[in-house]
């Protein structure tokens, strides 16, 4: 968290770009492809994901992002027109509320603050994506986003932590997948 608060706005833009062009180049993800990305609090300095969001309209592929409803993490599919308000966590989300009962996703991009190297998460700590990520299909790839690649692990994992498969960084993709 340290080391993401000090880098400068404009590095931070630089390594989100660097992070789409990796993602973009390892997964090619295609049209009608379904991607559920998260929208950045950008005073924290999370990975810009508008860049992917704009890639992805371009690619007419279809873009879901999660919204808290009810303390639970909804998919709500996204469109050019969509109206957005801030949230009183400072996350832009959409107004609406309507849940796209979509589970079935090719993608799920994912805050973290930190992760390992065996795909273990540490996010804000109220496990929201751990519940989101129990119900949506198995084929889906649960890829991390984050400036820097992992260097330690977490020892305080729970039993209900689920881990992601790939971490996408400004220099790599990680994969997870037959770790133990």
């Amino acid at each position: 968290m340290l080391k993401r608060k000090a880098l400068s706005i404009d590095e931070a833009f630089l390594l989100s770009e660097k992070i789409v062009e990796n993602f973009l180049n390892y997964f090619m993800p295609k049209e009608k492809e379904k991607v559920h990305v998260f929208l950045p609090i950008l005073s924290k300095k999370e990975i810009n994901t508008q860049i992917f969001i704009d890639y992805f309209f371009k690619q007419n592929i279809r873009v879901f992002v999660p919204k808290i409803v009810d303390e639970k993490l909804i998919a709500i599919e996204i469109f050019a027109d969509t109206v957005f308000e801030i949230s009183g966590l400072g996350i832009s989300e959409p107004v609406s509320n309507e849940d796209s009962g979509e589970n079935d996703f090719d993608y799920v991009i994912t805050p973290l603050l930190y992760c390992d190297k065996k795909g273990n998460r540490v996010g804000y700590g109220k496990g929201f994506y751990d519940g989101f990520f129990e119900n949506i299909a198995s084929k889906t790839k649960k890829i991390g986003v984050n400036y820097f690649n992992p260097d330690e692990n977490i020892d305080d994992v729970w039993e209900n932590d689920i881990p992601l498969d790939y971490l996408v960084t400004p220099t790599d993709v990680v994969s997870f997948l037959g770790l133990e």
